[in-house]
């Protein structure tokens, strides 16, 4: 695909606020429309996302999520759970707030 990123980014706002006002006037969770208007600016992200990284190798901080992968809803995560929080701990000597002292001769302390 090949779009021009502004066109991609104006298509975007506009599912943006098809959303909001699909979200605004919803009549529940199975609400059709707000399906219709979530599915769109899925797309339109994705349109966009593609459309910048082509023109500028660059990509958006964002992840679309479906709806499909309930189950795997914390395998994004688990990843988190080796983090060991004694690895944030450090020593309070390494640690000197005197730092920036300097001795009369001009050396540091």
């Amino acid at each position: 695909m090949n779009t021009d990123p502004r066109s991609a980014l104006a298509a975007l706002i506009a599912a943006f606020e098809r959303h909001y006002e699909a979200a605004a006037s919803s009549r529940g969770d199975d609400d059709p429309t707000l399906d219709a208007a979530t599915e769109q600016l899925a797309s339109a992200f994705d349109d966009y996302d593609d459309a910048l990284f082509d023109a500028y190798d660059v990509a958006t901080p964002l992840i679309v999520f479906d709806g499909d992968d309930d189950d795997d809803e914390d395998d994004d995560f688990d990843d988190l759970d080796d983090f060991d929080d004694e690895d944030d701990d450090y020593e309070d000597d390494d640690y000197d707030d005197d730092e920036g002292d300097e001795k009369e001769d001009g050396s540091r302390r």
